[in-house]
């Protein structure tokens, strides 16, 4: 089944360029602030999941742009930083099992570093104009949780009040984008729209019917009984 995300896609750029305009304004009124600039890659290290609607973005626009041996050495690269972000995960949450501090936890988590695979040898990003949300607003005063955060070269001063943006309320949005996404596909998989992935498991997974959870998924196993009744 072939399905047209463009619809849903489009909604998705949308709230990217609404997330631009937010960053650009935040620049122009604390521009001694901001410190982002080319080849500087400190987001390109941060630990940050996607909703489905910003994974299966990505996925289409990296399918679309990469071929060959460029595309293995970035599929390589993912494999790596996929292994070890499984790795970080599977410690964190057997800590938060054994009784950690969960916000404790989560600090630590924030500041463990983990190369991006589309981050290039000179440090610039393979797929810039197509870069996730998380991106786009990394160097700019963040509340997430209701905590503040920002970008640790940046010079906003701690205590002061400054423009920031509500994480929460920009995730809500990608979250239903991606609950639409999976009510008008007609996905078997009613909680696919949970799921949330880090960006090379984005790059990685292939999105067909079985994983969005489409198709006549009874039929597909009748037929493969029948081939295997045949076959004896």
């Amino acid at each position: 089944m072939d399905i047209d995300f463009t619809p849903f896609f489009k909604q998705y750029e949308e709230v990217l360029e609404m997330a631009d305009k937010v960053f650009e304004r935040v620049k122009s009124e604390n521009p001694e602030c901001v410190k982002c600039k080319t080849k500087c890659s400190d987001c390109c290290n941060a630990l940050f999941d996607l909703y489905l609607i910003e994974a299966l973005y990505i996925n289409d626009k990296f399918n679309k742009k990469f071929k060959g041996s460029e595309r293995e050495r970035i599929i390589e690269k993912s494999n790596i930083a996929d292994r070890t972000i499984h790795r970080l995960k599977r410690k964190a949450y057997k800590d938060l099992e054994s009784g950690k501090d969960e916000n404790e936890l989560l600090s630590k988590m924030a500041e463990e570093r983990v190369r991006c695979p589309l981050l290039n040898d000179d440090d610039m990003c393979d797929l810039y104009e197509y870069r996730p949300m998380t991106c786009r607003l990394y160097g700019i005063p963040l509340s997430i949780g209701g905590a503040g955060h920002t970008c640790g070269l940046s010079a906003f001063a701690k205590g002061q009040q400054y423009p920031t943006v509500k994480l929460e309320k920009i995730h809500n949005k990608l979250y239903e984008i991606s609950v639409e996404l999976v009510r008008e596909i007609k996905s078997k998989h009613i909680k696919l729209a949970d799921v949330i992935v880090p960006l090379s498991m984005a790059l990685l997974t292939i999105y067909d019917d079985e994983y969005l959870g489409i198709g006549d998924i009874n039929r597909d196993n009748t037929k493969n009984e029948q081939e295997g009744d045949g076959n004896g």
